[in-house]
């Protein structure tokens, strides 16, 4: 290790963190500064990567959890040598520069995952690290490894202190995940105080107790980082590794280093100063040595040599598996296999259950089509029904398999299911009832900002869970998913609807999609031909029961309320048509002339039937429409009483109509 070059390079990436952030008047100095040399260690010595090839499968992935100190990556991906030229650092959280203000992934080379809200990069760390795992028990061979590559986070006290750390953590360990290396950005501040104030733990006693190593350095002592890195890097002994780094904050700027003010830009007024201590030269701001250069210049080809190798070594295995090489291509390409659809067995005609039981059973068709499909509940299997009969149980004793059990832990879960999704090469489904979906939003809201294929199965979806009561029937959960921009969210009304929701999720591979299932059973609707119910499902909404005379009203319906509604249609007569409407958003993405045909603009008289609030169902009905909904809790008693004490009825659908 060549200190005294990467000691030039910690300095100049203090540098361009200073100005990027003084130039823009915002930002976050205190982890750039603070953990310099971390990150000269990391990029300079101890990281596999070619930056000429920034999704090398075998690349060590580097996750900056604590998303607020982005110029610290910026500032190393620059000088390692990705495509972020010195102009994107100085665009710094400008317009359309690749410099966003937090690490967004898909807009920057060598960003792997979208961070910032605290604590989601470490669980998104995790499902990297089950990820490569899983890749390795899949496809690594006696004469070919494919896959040995770690997974680094940087984390700070902020995402230390928030709960999906302690939940992700406590899975990473108990499952032995020892290609996970946390790095502890320790300095003994958060935003608003001295950490002190809100926190006394011993952070290596914590972790040692949740099944993982902790070693305690100096994190401006160079040597000590390299010796913690090779270590936590050759010890697979089955427990993830924390190196407490203990930093400055803003180390470089007197003014604010150590302090609680040393987190935002607030240092950013002493940048000529700290710029003079740091040995840069006062007349050329972003600054780079040239020795810097140089030094990263022979080691991207150094790394891109390593790469060329495993080349060589990927070819080799390509040749001697190649059904195996055609399923992992296609896993990168996020491409099915086969045709998911045509996979999904039709139901007989007197399946009659909850789309829940009827979900159980397609994802066994769906998985035996998709072999790269993976299925986590958080302890609810028995009641999400999405357990894949044809695979075991994940963790340290098969990291072949496909069924996670995550424990009572929905929110990791869902930072998980995004790691396992942004590594690209597994497809993630993870299940939990429908009203602890909130748990998981942040983590859903990520999916969808990231374009992550995730699929959500949120089962126990309306007021119909019945006995279980308010607290456990979901009335407002349904509706706050679709507000979510680029959320697909489904509720199938039948088994074969059922069907169409799961083709429609695995067919999506630009944005998550969640299911919604029921807990009660549902009528199987036999009178509309299964193609039908699929097909339109997969467009978002199609026409249940077509009119026999001239249009005179519209009954929208979605969910366990369709059969409500083409029960009521009988009643009204042949001027009624019935539209299932189980995605909005799909429905939404059709063309304008497919969205006439089921929702004609001259029908003025329209009524949508949910079993939740009603708020979003006034798009379709229009001011002259009626929406029965339920826009209160609900109460304690059998599922179908409480649908018809809050007005999801035959009688009061026909009355309103």
């Amino acid at each position: 290790m060549n200190k005294e070059t990467l000691t030039l390079a910690a300095a100049a990436a203090r540098g361009l963190a200073i100005d990027a952030i003084h130039a823009c008047s915002s930002g976050h100095l205190g982890l750039p500064l603070g953990s310099a040399e971390v990150g000269a260690v990391l990029f300079g010595e101890s990281m596999q990567y070619d930056p000429a090839t920034p999704k090398w499968l075998n690349r060590d992935r580097f996750i900056l959890s604590a998303g607020h100190g982005s110029m610290f990556i910026y500032a190393w991906l620059h000088m390692a040598g990705y495509d972020l030229p010195l102009e994107e650092i100085k665009n710094f959280r400008q317009l359309h520069s690749k410099t966003p203000g937090h690490p967004e992934f898909g807009e920057t080379p060598g960003v792997e995952a979208t961070t910032g809200p605290l604590g989601q990069g470490v669980g998104n760390a995790v499902g990297y690290a089950m990820s490569g795992k899983m890749a390795a028990a899949r496809f690594n061979t006696d004469e070919h490894t494919l896959f040995d590559h770690h997974v680094i986070a940087l984390a700070g006290d902020g995402c230390l202190q928030e709960g999906v750390v302690a939940e992700a953590v406590a899975f990473a360990g108990h499952n032995g995940l020892d290609n996970l290396i946390v790095i502890y950005d320790s300095n003994d501040v958060t935003l608003d105080a001295m950490a002190e104030v809100t926190q006394s733990c011993d952070t290596a006693k914590r972790f040692e107790a949740l099944g993982w190593d902790a070693v305690t350095i100096d994190g401006h002592d160079m040597d000590a980082i390299q010796t913690a890195m090779s270590n936590a890097k050759s010890q697979d002994n089955g427990r993830p590794k924390i190196i407490i780094a203990r930093t400055e904050i803003g180390r470089g700027i007197p003014e604010v280093a150590g302090t609680a003010k040393g987190h935002g830009e607030g240092g950013a007024k002493f940048a000529e100063g700290a710029r003079a201590g740091l040995g840069l030269p006062a007349d050329e701001h972003f600054h780079v040595h040239p020795e810097v250069r140089e030094y990263f210049a022979a080691k991207a080809k150094k790394c891109t040599a390593a790469r060329e190798e495993w080349d060589k070594t990927f070819a080799g295995w390509q040749k001697a598996n190649p059904e195996n090489a055609k399923l992992l291509q296609a896993a990168i390409d996020g491409k099915a296999p086969t045709d998911t659809a045509k996979a999904i067995p039709e139901f007989a005609a007197d399946f009659a259950n909850a789309t829940r039981a009827a979900g159980g059973e397609v994802i066994q068709a769906v998985a035996e089509a998709n072999p790269m499909l993976v299925s986590g509940s958080a302890d609810l299997y028995g009641s999400t029904k999405n357990y894949i009969k044809s695979s075991g149980d994940w963790g340290r004793d098969d990291f072949g398999a496909r069924n996670i059990w995550f424990g009572i832990r929905e929110h990791a879960m869902g930072a998980i299911l995004n790691g396992l999704a942004y590594d690209g090469i597994f497809r993630a489904s993870g299940a939990t009832f429908a009203v602890f979906a909130d748990y998981m939003r942040p983590s859903i809201r990520l999916a969808a900002l990231s374009h992550l294929p995730v699929i959500y199965i949120f089962t126990h979806d309306s007021v119909g869970v019945g006995e279980d009561g308010p607290t456990h029937q979901p009335v407002e959960t349904c509706s706050g998913l679709r507000v979510i921009p680029g959320l697909d969210v489904i509720r199938p009304g039948d088994p074969e609807e059922t069907a169409g929701a799961w083709a429609a999720a695995m067919e999506r591979t630009d944005g998550p999609t969640a299911l919604l299932l029921t807990r009660q059973k549902v009528v199987t609707q036999n009178s509309i031909a299964s193609a039908d119910r699929r097909s339109g499902t997969v467009k978002g909404a199609y026409i249940a029961v077509k009119e026999t005379g001239d249009l005179e009203r519209i009954l929208i319906a979605t969910g366990s309320e369709l059969g409500v509604a083409i029960e009521s249609a009988e009643k009204l007569g042949g001027g009624t048509r019935v539209v299932s409407m189980p995605c909005m958003e799909r429905f939404d993405r059709q063309t304008d002339d497919y969205r006439e045909s089921v929702l004609p603009a001259a029908c003025k008289n329209r009524v949508a039937i949910e079993a939740g609030v009603g708020g979003l169902w006034h798009k379709y009905v229009g001011d002259a429409g009626k929406i029965i909904s339920i826009d209160r809790f609900g109460i304690s008693a059998p599922g179908n009483t409480v649908m018809s004490e809050l007005g999801i009825s035959v009688d009061n659908v026909v009355a309103s109509a």
